[in-house]
């Protein structure tokens, strides 16, 4: 009977180890593969891009060097104060790769102070919302799962100012990004931009 007993106790201690080992591993790889969303510019990776119960994530890329860029930043921040109140949280991304947090700083001071600014040398926005050149826009919305993961439902051109490199209307007749996270707001179809985002290329990786 006592070798019946030891003989259960083993197989019972072997299962008790691999079921810890696997909660074990589980939380490890949830750790490992936590999702960052570039940097703040004081070197901490971005783990959240809104609060729980946000509406919206809406991405502005720019870049300290582009004319263009920098002429939309008065519009942005005004998208920015227009839905603040219904949810929507608005990041000025910078993609390049080599822009320092230093420079960032410097445009800043120049342009003003931006209360959610980040990084992202790595590319891990640009990738989610298919940016190509700086101006351009992105609106992401939560996913149904939870947890801080989002979808890009529009990405594109902030408006129709620029019709093409060195043409310029004296004022937009469309603004497709507000259109967009209205659209969103109001449980429509999003609709996408009507034309090309015009601007400086985001540069990558050499």
């Amino acid at each position: 009977m006592l070798f019946t007993r030891r003989t259960m106790r083993r197989p019972l201690f072997t299962i008790c180890v691999l079921v810890s080992a696997f909660l074990y591993g589980g939380m490890c790889q949830a750790q490992k593969t936590q999702a960052t969303y570039g940097y703040y510019l004081n070197g901490e990776p971005v783990r959240s891009l809104a609060p729980s119960g946000a509406s919206a994530v809406v991405l502005f890329f720019a870049a300290s060097d582009c004319p263009i860029s920098n002429r939309y930043v008065p519009e942005m921040r005004h998208i920015e104060e227009e839905f603040a109140a219904r949810g929507v949280v608005l990041w000025f991304v910078y993609p390049n790769y080599g822009t320092t947090a230093d420079a960032v700083k410097q445009h800043e001071a120049v342009y003003g102070s931006e209360k959610h600014v980040l990084l992202d040398p790595d590319h891990q926005l640009v990738t989610l919302a298919r940016a190509k050149v700086t101006p351009e826009s992105a609106v992401l919305v939560p996913e149904p799962r939870g947890g801080d993961t989002f979808r890009s439902v529009y990405h594109g051109r902030i408006d129709d100012r620029y019709v093409r490199l060195g043409q310029e209307r004296p004022k937009a007749t469309q603004h497709d990004l507000e259109r967009a996270i209205s659209d969103v707001l109001e449980g429509h179809v999003v609709q996408q931009p009507n034309g090309p985002a015009v601007g400086c290329g985001i540069i990558g990786h050499p």
